[in-house]
């Protein structure tokens, strides 16, 4: 037997003889446009409606949803369907319940491939926070990796989904892939994360370059306003910390060690961590010369890294292993030829560097091009 048709007109009217004023308006102008059938003007009003504090219980939603929404649920956009709904599934107590509501709604919102997305991650974040459940969280995020990459722009469910993908990867240690997530949820949905939560985000991401694998242009966390947020706080000498492993600073690596080796994950990756500015150096190293001056010896090298000898030529073979710098080791010579550094977010002292190298090349021109106006009737006669 199938089960009775909702009685939405008994449901409204029954709805609005709340004592709560407020409330009870509201329910009047959701009643006038579901009955005048202005779907679109009664999605949006729901999508904030269910937000309101009197409704922030299991069996209120359920029973809108049951008796009010599911009638016209076929009707209305797909996406707005689903942004109502995560509120309904943020009060079902069982979260298993909650997942499977959420699989039963697949059908009804197919037609819309953001709508499907945004109910993917909502079931992520409830194995993720809730059922702590790790593999059928990664499952989702592998499914829609290649679907979002592959969707040609960015959508409002992109955010979403960085954001699941990060609070994934932090909580299994990866540290690179949380970087790359966590920068990306910022370009997608910065304004949507809460000011009170951007300190400690810096503070994680900060955390991630550093420690993440092939982790190398950290310049473009520097260049992110998030950072600006640890500003006053007590995690505020991370920023400079960011600063020395950007420019290869190892002076200051080392002068900041009575503070960063307080962090339980830094101490224990120092090697590591010595290695990535030791590398960070010699591209800066690198950077700062100009294309005619990038013989460097050995010898200046240790200098810059504090790198024994012996270590020098390890240490460049691993820069060019990872595509960070290009050239050629003379070892007979004692120095490496560089012919390329990889491409970075630069600060400001490094832009003003690379404009000083412009202008030496552009004076370069300008004499080269006054010579060759000199000698220009000479050539000609010749």
């Amino acid at each position: 037997m199938s089960n009775p048709q909702p009685n939405v007109t008994a449901y409204l009217a029954t709805q609005k003889k709340t004592t709560n004023k407020e409330l009870a308006a509201e329910w009047t102008l959701i009643e006038e446009l579901y009955n005048e059938k202005l779907w679109n003007e009664l999605t949006i009003k729901l999508v904030t409606f269910v937000r309101h504090e009197s409704l922030q219980d299991e069996t209120a939603l359920l029973q809108l949803y049951q008796n009010f929404l599911s009638t016209f649920e076929t009707k209305i956009n797909p996406y707005g369907l689903i942004q109502i709904l995560e509120v309904v599934v943020d009060n079902i107590g069982d979260k298993k319940e909650a997942i499977e509501f959420l699989e039963k709604m697949k059908d009804k919102v197919k037609i819309c491939d953001e709508a499907v997305w945004y109910l993917q991650v909502m079931q992520g974040n409830l194995y993720l926070s809730n059922l702590n459940d790790l593999n059928a969280t990664k499952k989702i995020i592998e499914e829609l990796r290649d679907v979002l990459e592959e969707a040609g722009n960015v959508t409002p469910v992109h955010g979403k989904y960085y954001m699941l993908a990060s609070q994934y990867y932090r909580r299994v240690g990866k540290h690179s892939d949380y970087y790359r997530c966590g920068l990306q949820f910022l370009g997608c949905s910065m304004d949507e994360y809460p000011r009170d939560q951007w300190a400690q985000q810096a503070f994680f991401l900060g955390l991630a370059a550093l420690l993440g694998d092939g982790v190398y242009n950290i310049g473009e966390l520097l260049a992110h306003p998030i950072l600006e947020s640890l500003k006053g706080t007590e995690n505020e000498w991370l920023m400079e910390l960011l600063k020395a492993f950007n420019t290869g600073d190892i002076n200051k690596f080392n002068d900041m060690k009575k503070i960063w080796s307080k962090i339980p994950d830094l101490a224990a990756q120092e090697v590591k961590l010595r290695q990535k500015i030791s590398l960070l150096c010699l591209m800066e190293m690198t950077f700062k010369r100009s294309a005619i001056e990038r013989a460097i010896s050995f010898t200046d090298i240790a200098q810059e890294t504090k790198l024994p000898a012996k270590e020098v030529e390890l240490l460049i073979m691993k820069a060019l292993a990872l595509d960070l710098v290009r050239g050629e080791i003379d070892q007979v010579a004692g120095v490496v030829n560089m012919s390329w550094v990889q491409p970075r977010v630069l600060n400001r002292s490094q832009i003003v560097g690379m404009a000083s190298t412009l202008d030496t090349w552009m004076g370069a021109i300008t004499n080269m091009e006054k010579l060759m106006e000199n000698r220009a009737a000479e050539i000609l006669t010749n």
